[in-house]
């Protein structure tokens, strides 16, 4: 049970790490207040009425479109760099003795000795109980 429990939370560490460190977008399309498209980690392909460019610079075209883009932009953590530089001999030797000595500690015993099987019990002579005058009652 003890090492189902250690590998769920190892497990659920490494998702943790996972995902503060992930970083990702989410591109909306608006057409007018509606929303058409959304994409995760990719640019949306647009509803198709986007005004163009006109192909003459004398033209110029002062209708907004309808369309619009919005774009959310999740950042992950970039300051997981664990340094362990500073650590001294001393500290190094410390961290190793205690993990061996802690992993060696829950080392199980086996269930099929008993240090009694071969003790035989002393011979009753008398009844104990007699002789004490005891009773169960």
């Amino acid at each position: 049970m003890k090492q189902i429990f250690h590998k769920i939370m190892a497990l659920s560490m490494a998702f943790v790490v996972l995902f503060s460190t992930l970083s990702f977008t989410i591109d909306m399309h608006f057409c007018g207040d509606t929303l058409v498209e959304t994409a995760i980690l990719k640019k949306t392909k647009g509803c198709g009425m986007d005004m163009e460019t006109p192909s003459t610079n004398s033209c110029s075209i002062t209708k907004k479109s309808c369309c619009s883009d919005k774009q959310i932009v999740v950042e992950g953590q970039d300051e997981l760099q664990l340094s362990i530089d500073y650590l001294t001999l001393e500290h190094q030797q410390f961290i190793v003795s205690f993990v061996y000595t802690y992993f060696n500690l829950f080392e199980g015993c086996d269930e099929g000795i008993n240090a009694f099987r071969t003790y035989r019990p002393p011979l009753v002579v008398r009844p104990i109980y007699k002789l004490d005058e005891t009773y169960l009652i």
